[in-house]
């Protein structure tokens, strides 16, 4: 199954959420997210369809291990961006912004480019 960005984004926000409280649910990403139960309720039961996500008897979400790989990519992508922007004198706020759009289109060779730049130009 192919994710497309809205996918990648629940991942993202799963793990977020995952790594300050282990029991999260479906609420809660609503919250983070601002979006409707029916939406997030639809976006969970493709994942879990997909193999991404797995729901307990209490709702409680766990991401499966390609949903962990995935989520771990697109956050690792959004920090990277958000402090290579910053670091080219964009807010945080935009950076941020930006990078959250920019994560799920940039390449894999373009992120090593940028990672590895970073890497040999830290003052």
């Amino acid at each position: 199954m192919h994710l497309q960005e809205s996918g990648e984004m629940y991942l993202e926000t799963i793990y977020v959420l995952t790594k300050n409280n282990s029991n999260v649910r479906s609420i809660d990403v609503c919250e983070y997210m601002g979006y409707s139960k029916p939406s997030v309720s639809r976006a969970i039961g493709l994942l879990k369809n997909g193999g991404y996500v797995t729901v307990d008897g209490d709702g409680h979400l766990s991401l499966t291990a390609e949903g962990k790989e995935v989520a771990e990519k697109i956050f690792e992508r959004h920090t990277m961006l958000t402090q290579f922007l910053v670091g080219l004198g964009v807010s945080e706020e935009t950076a941020s912004e930006d990078a959250c759009k920019m994560e799920h289109v940039i390449s894999d060779e373009s992120v090593e480019a940028i990672k590895n730049y970073i890497e040999n130009n830290r003052g």
